[in-house]
């Protein structure tokens, strides 16, 4: 009997691996993909096969897209309002679960419940309603107008994840610092952030991958090209080189390019949070 679980054992592993493998090629062919067909030329992509091999690497179709899509201002607009909201969200979510779950106060309940019920609403449905309020405050075509509901979107998970870690934190740390003189603020950003810091990576990767490629948004709220994001970039080009998908499938690897240089660089730490939230939480 020993030796029939030792010779099932081997076979169940083989087997995990080949449908672990089966499942990473799903996911990254339609990188590979994108990358082999950016790379053709237009009259190429035509040809049979799911992949093809160009006669000629054209790299020429990345700097036209690079010029002719205003990738610099795009990538710079992305970049900036995305940071800013990363950076609100980790703020207000470490000061909002430690007040809910720290703090003794009759309403910590009712917010708390308030702060997670965002999870629960759909972009789609505050489209038109943010619209009418932005329209009524001038608030359109400014960068309020992407970073108010970036923020609005990734605090209830942000408040989630961070009050899941918050509660391993031990109570006796926060007396300590009491003791000695530290106020809440001082506490809270010198005594429990350095503890937060598996939670403010995972809070701030997430963020920023959710609203790097939103788009239904920026389109509503935003007209002139002043602050519109990378995404625009691709929906350019589907007007002006509509009959050449090669440009068409270089300006997307562009703008899909940051995004996954972010997620491979910090892959392991998503993981490990997400890991560390749902063993404390």
């Amino acid at each position: 009997m020993e030796r029939l679980g030792n010779k099932k054992r081997p076979l169940s592993k083989s087997i995990l691996w080949l449908i672990l493998i089966v499942m990473a090629v799903i996911q990254i062919f339609p990188l590979v993909w994108l990358l082999d067909f950016s790379l053709a030329s237009s009259n190429e992509l035509f040809t049979k096969g799911l992949l093809i091999i160009p006669k000629k690497i054209q790299w020429g179709n990345y700097v036209k897209a690079f010029i002719d899509g205003n990738y610099l201002l795009y990538l710079r607009n992305s970049l900036l309002i995305n940071t800013l909201a990363v950076v609100i969200v980790v703020i207000v979510s470490m000061m909002a679960a430690f007040a809910c779950r720290r703090m003794h106060w009759k309403l910590s309940m009712p917010v708390k419940t308030i702060l997670l019920l965002g999870m629960m609403i759909p972009i789609s449905a505050t489209l038109l309603p943010n619209y009418k309020i932005y329209s009524i405050l001038h608030l359109t075509d400014t960068i309020w107008a992407l970073l108010i509901p970036y923020v609005a979107f990734s605090l209830p998970q942000g408040f989630f994840l961070m009050g899941s870690f918050m509660e391993s934190i031990p109570v006796e740390l926060e007396e300590a610092a009491v003791i000695d003189g530290c106020g809440i603020y001082r506490m809270l950003f010198s005594v429990i952030a350095p503890l937060l810091k598996a939670s403010i990576a995972t809070i701030s990767i997430m963020t920023f991958l959710n609203n790097w490629n939103e788009f239904m948004m920026a389109k509503t709220y935003l007209s002139s090209p002043k602050w519109k994001t990378l995404p625009f970039a691709i929906l350019d080009f589907t007007g002006e080189y509509s009959s050449n998908y090669a440009i068409q499938f270089a300006v997307m690897a562009l703008a899909a390019a940051p995004a996954v240089i972010v997620y491979l660089a910090l892959n392991k730490h998503i993981t490990k949070g997400l890991a560390l939230g749902a063993v404390k939480g």
